[in-house]
């Protein structure tokens, strides 16, 4: 028993510090880019090839994310509905006060605090990868160009506020139709700077907003599911206010 216990030790550090320097390897550093008029266009452009204001039109979006996180949001009143096993919480983004609901019963205090602080934390990151590219002009935003060889450029756009993880940083490349291709990520929960990952799999909402499915980081796939937007509730499946909830 202790020869095999040795042995797995043994296994576990070596696994261990294969990851460390892989990560070490991977690492990379937040490059430097160069802010101003050219940076604000290119961003322009971008927000141009996803319709930034057929988005901003668009009052109803709902879209599955993995994990089980089901979400109806209502840009217009900044209210969303989060559900994730048993859970439900409504939520007023700005502030985010609301109810919430477990097994179908509503907690209250401490409870419904948790439960709308973890939805919270779901929303901010669920809808990032819902349409992180309509943010780059969001306050507390920079932007710069980065010179990404063979005479690219690419759109390094750093966040000092909002979310739950200020200070992040992500560098944009873009295809040959101007749509955002990948990213490379410096943020505060992956301790690897320049983790690339791909945009793909976009659709059309029927205002007309473009949005990305598909997403691979490394050897892992995701998508977005039941993906849907328009003016009415009718549009994303629904024919009754989720929200009214929250005015009794």
């Amino acid at each position: 028993m202790r020869k095999v216990l040795k042995w797995a030790g043994i296994i576990l550090g070596v696994l261990v510090a294969v990851v460390i320097a892989a990560g070490v390897i991977l690492n990379e550093p937040l490059p430097e880019g160069e802010t101003g008029p050219d940076a604000d266009r290119v961003a322009r452009a971008m927000l141009e090839t996803i319709n930034k204001e057929a988005w901003d039109s668009t009052r109803y979006v709902r879209w599955d994310f993995p994990g089980g996180h089901q979400y109806i949001w209502d840009k217009f009143r900044r209210i969303v509905q989060v559900e994730w096993g048993d859970k439900k919480v409504l939520l007023h983004t700005p502030t985010q006060s609301g109810r919430a609901w477990e097994e179908g019963v509503e907690q209250q205090e401490t409870a419904a605090e948790n439960l709308r602080k973890e939805a919270w934390g779901f929303f901010c990151n669920d809808s990032f990868w819902l349409n992180a590219p309509a943010k780059v002009f969001d306050p507390g935003t920079t932007r710069s160009l980065v010179d990404l060889g063979n005479g690219h450029k690419g759109l390094l756009v750093r966040y000092s506020s909002g979310g739950v993880t200020p200070g992040d940083a992500y560098l944009w490349s873009f295809d040959k139709q101007g749509l955002p291709a990948s990213w490379k990520m410096w943020v505060s929960i992956i301790p690897v700077g320049g983790l690339k990952a791909s945009w793909e799999g976009w659709t059309r909402l029927e205002t007309g907003a473009r949005l990305s499915t598909r997403h691979k980081v490394g050897f892992l796939s995701f998508g977005l599911s039941n993906v849907k937007g328009g003016s009415t509730l009718q549009s994303v499946g629904l024919n009754e206010d989720p929200f009214q909830l929250l005015e009794n």
